[in-house]
């Protein structure tokens, strides 16, 4: 039989795909392109973890960024103070007192004690500085030694 009378479905079931295609009834498949719905669910997961961990790293920075700001002012109010002391050449009294030494707008209070020395013509000033909302909570301390005259 000459091959032009072949029918043409049997010829395409006997030529091999070279593309790894199967052959079915209606015809040669090629395989699927594309993901599965479980590899999609996967790769969902992966990249929802990953974004959940970078936004807890976020929040945490923010939030020592602001520590860190509160840190900062209540340093500079506690200096003021013991700057006004060293350069008004004071000798304060013995004793305890509060008073605002806000920033901006964060308002701090900051208490003074000042106390003796073993030497006479010195004395020990603590300045402390709280949150104005939350006296419990120390944020800072400086200690400064003054001397008479």
């Amino acid at each position: 039989m000459p091959p032009s009378l072949f029918p043409l479905p049997l010829l395409l079931r006997n030529i091999r795909c070279n593309t790894g295609c199967n052959t079915g009834r209606n015809g040669p498949r090629r395989p699927a392109g594309g993901f599965t719905l479980l590899e999609v669910l996967v790769a969902l997961v992966i990249v929802g973890t990953s974004l959940g961990a970078s936004l807890r790293a976020v929040g945490s920075l923010t939030q020592n960024s602001a520590s860190l700001r509160t840190a900062m002012m209540a340093t500079w109010s506690a200096e003021n103070r013991l700057v006004q002391i060293r350069l008004g050449h004071e000798f304060p009294a013995i004793g305890r007192r509060s008073f605002d030494c806000s920033q901006g707008n964060l308002h701090l209070v900051c208490a003074e004690e000042v106390l003796t020395t073993p030497n006479q013509n010195f004395r020990r000033v603590e300045v402390a500085v709280f949150e104005a909302g939350n006296l419990e909570r120390r944020i800072i301390k400086l200690v400064q030694v003054v001397p008479n005259g």
